[in-house]
């Protein structure tokens, strides 16, 4: 009976976000047809308990109280009570076409009735249609690929690819950047609480990470994002002072840290995603890939966040920046959540991959190339690019009144639905925010009915990457309850004198 009527609630629109008891001060979540199975499994202190037992304990969960997910329908997620919640993190930047969408499922599933997996050592009908399809989105001789399984094994593979076709060893990443976690890819991880105290970073150098708001340059004409910083800036309309600072940074860093200045590659994500949604000032990366190339090098763009439309004015995030990477790496959202990561280069530089045997067991099996090119139909026939584009921006400008509003958001910015909201503790020394009130402020908006990331150094900057099928109806929504949870917020620290 009691499923019954918890279903009947969910139809009729009745319950309040999140699932709880409704209270009139609470925004309203939009309506959602699908209702959720009833859930069968262990109980959640059973699910807890095993947890603790047998995963390793630097899984850690979010949420004082982690959340047991049992369904998922585009963009929400349903817990074991059949609580709803608006998912604005889209599984790490992952659910990119939305959760379960029928056309992907139906896709996985006929492959799995037909063939799973041989591995490339015989051909299957899927891996060549899907090389062709993806590669076919790639501008210029971009027109071979490797698939895998990871961000971290795409990575991996890309900085092997440049120091072989280079016959150079030293990488270039930049600080904040996040580019993986294996043993190779750590290396060029440069955020300390992603690095293990092991040997990993052998050649590699970490340059000055160009960020406009808490770098040492930059102001409210340097980014390319429909919200600017409040820094105040000296740039002309097209020209931008802090792009060319920073490159006289990583000019220094070819002069004084690298063999006769020569390098094997740059990674560059095309915007941060881990670090909290940093983007660099415009025209920055075009003058990098320049230096790279002039001695000797190759550009690789890290797209596993930022690929397949999430930034909406573009299908990948390097177009945004004018330039034309050697190598590309992509992974999450290529497969809406089914484990796929592929890398995109030219013949010339793949061919350099056969000076030895090099293989991957489940790269490229049939089911992830059917699940690939079901992810492919489904952005091109429900416009989720340009959804991206119109949905993201108007967020982004719904997130901007709210930094108006309280001084506590440092920063909003992003491209599409690559959004980051930066909290702080005061607006003019951009401080991070208190982690207790960070949390506190995060755990009202999850209680609302709202899902967010967690990012940057400091852990201080709200990340939004939802599904690219999330509505205007799903915006108002969010931004409300943030409101709700930034007044609250506010009333709290203005009870507590000198507290910040």
């Amino acid at each position: 009976m009691a499923t019954l009527r918890r279903a009947s609630l969910l139809l009729t629109g009745r319950s309040a976000p999140g699932g709880a008891r409704h209270v009139s001060s609470l925004p309203n979540m939009p309506a959602c047809s699908h209702v959720p199975k009833p859930y069968m499994g262990p109980s959640y202190d059973e699910m807890v308990r095993t947890r603790d037992a047998h995963l390793v304990p630097c899984l850690k969960s979010y949420y004082k109280k982690p959340l047991l997910m049992t369904e998922g329908h585009m963009q929400w997620l349903f817990d074991h009570t059949g609580r709803r919640y608006l998912d604005l993190f889209g599984g790490i930047v992952t659910v990119s076409v939305g959760h379960c969408h029928p056309k992907v499922t139906a896709a996985a599933t006929e492959q799995m009735n037909t063939l799973w997996h041989t591995t490339a050592i015989y051909m299957h009908p899927k891996i060549q249609e899907y090389a062709k399809r993806l590669t076919d989105k790639m501008p210029g001789d971009l027109k071979v690929v490797y698939f895998v399984n990871s961000g971290s094994e795409a990575n991996d593979l890309a900085m092997l690819l440049a120091r072989l076709y280079t016959k150079q060893f030293d990488i270039i990443s930049f600080r904040n950047g996040y580019h993986g976690m294996s043993p190779y890819v750590m290396g060029i991880t440069a955020h300390s609480t992603w690095r293990f105290d092991v040997p990993v970073a052998q050649g590699v150098h970490h340059a000055m990470n160009p960020d406009p708001y808490q770098g040492l340059w930059g102001g409210k004409h340097c980014r390319d994002s429909p919200v600017q910083t409040t820094r105040d800036c000296s740039c002309a309309p097209n020209e931008c002072e802090a792009a060319d600072k920073y490159y006289t940074q990583l000019e220094e860093v070819f002069k004084y840290s690298l063999p006769r200045g020569k390098v094997a590659g740059l990674f560059a994500e095309s915007i941060q995603g881990v670090g909290g949604t940093v983007q660099f000032p415009k025209g920055f990366l075009k003058k990098a890939y320049e230096l790279v190339r002039i001695n000797g090098g190759l550009c690789i763009a890290d797209e596993v966040q930022t690929g397949f439309g999430r930034t909406g004015e573009h299908f990948w995030g390097f177009e945004g920046h004018g330039v034309r990477p050697d190598i590309v790496t992509m992974a999450k959202g290529i497969g809406n959540g089914f484990p796929l990561a592929a890398v995109v280069t030219t013949p010339a530089v793949a061919e350099s991959l056969g000076q030895a045997l090099h293989f991957n067991t489940f790269g490229g099996n049939p089911v992830a190339c059917a699940v690939g090119m079901a992810v492919l139909d489904v952005i091109q026939e429900e416009r989720l690019q340009q959804n991206s584009q119109v949905v993201g921006t108007y967020f982004l400008q719904e997130l901007a009144r709210l930094r108006d509003q309280f001084p506590c958001v440092g920063d909003v910015r992003g491209k599409g639905l690559m959004i980051g909201v930066e909290m702080v503790n005061d607006p003019v020394t951009k401080a991070p925010m208190n982690n207790k009130h960070f949390i506190d402020l995060w755990e009202d908006c999850k209680n609302m009915g709202v899902l967010l990331g967690r990012g940057a150094l400091n852990g201080n900057v709200l990340r939004i990457k939802p599904p690219m099928c999330i509505t205007k109806e799903d915006v108002d929504f969010g931004v409300a309850v943030l409101r709700k949870a930034l007044q609250t917020h506010t009333e709290k620290t203005k009870r507590q004198p000198g507290s910040s």
